[in-house]
């Protein structure tokens, strides 16, 4: 019988499966997709999270990014990353690095999906497997929360996210956040001629629809689009509890409240650390208060920002305001980083 059975091959769950290999655990990541996997994200890692890769001895190339910068026609915001900077890469290059990282220390990959999952008081079995433990990180839709009852009713209208990129030089060494009434737009240089533009909305409509609300960004985006659209969403899932029997919730499958604060990798990595450093310290109890210790920051600012940007009015204000209140802004991204 194995130690940790891990369903989904993202980034939480082959970090996940590193920790769990480190610690001394035999591990088996059950992923449908081959290696690398893409997916619509902001490919912004915070410092915290290039800490949290380095903690699993990888070293993801990218672009080194300084700070965030609030873009909202004349009006500007930006604050450096206090201490340690950022990466932006290809969520393929990062999701590849771990791969490779996890084989290496002989997590063993399987081609499937989990599928019904069976507890008893000592053991849990999916996809065939017997394990101590599983560990679900398949994503923000998460079919083993759905099967085990964890998923919370959601809201009306939800956000939704595109993302592209583009092949053009980077103008700029921060993730840029441009607002409008009905969304954002993010800007994330993660080669030397390539960049990512991530939009969020309520609003379901194309990408060049979205794109059109930001004239000052579309002007900078001279190059062709150099990779097709990709979406996710509804982007918040509301989650019970992150612990069921013997299976922890890690990464999205633990809720997702929204991308707007790009901590999506960081929290990941981290989720999946805290989860197996329960299971190995032998205090499987303690991982929902660790996880609620990890993100609570997270969940108070993108809650806040959230708020305000569902009035249109007031989302216009956010950029103004901590132009005219650097300090301000500073702290709430050195909360984050």
């Amino acid at each position: 019988m194995i130690d940790v059975l891990v369903a989904g091959g993202g980034p939480a769950g082959l970090a996940a499966a590193i920790h769990a290999a480190l610690a001394g655990m035999e591990a088996i990541v059950v992923e449908p997709r081959s290696a690398p996997v893409d997916k619509a994200c902001g490919e912004g890692v915070m410092p915290s999270g290039v800490a949290a890769l380095r903690a699993l001895g990888i070293e993801v190339p990218g672009r080194e990014l300084r700070g965030i910068r609030y873009v909202d026609g004349a009006a500007r915001a930006e604050a450096p990353f206090r201490g340690h900077r950022g990466l932006g890469t290809r969520r393929t290059t990062l999701h590849m690095a771990l791969h490779q990282r996890a084989l290496a220390l002989g997590v063993r990959m399987l081609p499937g999906k989990v599928g019904a999952v069976r507890q008893s008081a000592d053991t849990v079995t999916a996809a065939g497997i017997t394990a101590r433990w599983l560990i679900a990180a398949d994503g923000l839709h998460s079919p083993v929360r759905r099967g085990l009852g964890l998923d919370m009713p959601g809201i009306a209208h939800g956000r939704y996210g595109l993302r592209r990129h583009y092949r053009v030089e980077p103008w700029t060494d921060f993730v840029e956040v441009h607002w409008s009434a009905h969304g954002e737009a993010y800007v994330t240089p993660v080669g030397d001629d390539l960049v990512g533009v991530a939009v969020l909305s309520r609003r379901r409509r194309g990408y060049d629809e979205h794109l059109n609300a930001f004239p000052a960004l579309t002007a900078s985006l001279r190059g062709p689009a150099a990779t097709e659209v990709r979406g996710a969403g509804p982007l918040l899932q509301r989650v019970q509890r992150r612990i069921a029997g013997r299976v922890f919730l890690v990464g999205d499958a633990a809720g997702y409240l929204d991308a707007l604060t790009g901590e999506g990798i960081a929290l990941a990595l981290t989720t999946a650390q805290a989860a197996v450093r329960c299971l190995a310290g032998g205090r499987p109890g303690e991982y929902e208060r660790a996880w609620a210790r990890l993100t609570r920051r997270h969940r108070l600012l993108t809650g806040a920002l959230l708020a305000a940007s569902r009035h249109p009015r007031i989302a216009r204000l956010v950029v103004p305001a901590a132009s005219r209140m650097p300090p301000v802004f500073a702290a709430a991204v050195h909360a984050l980083q």
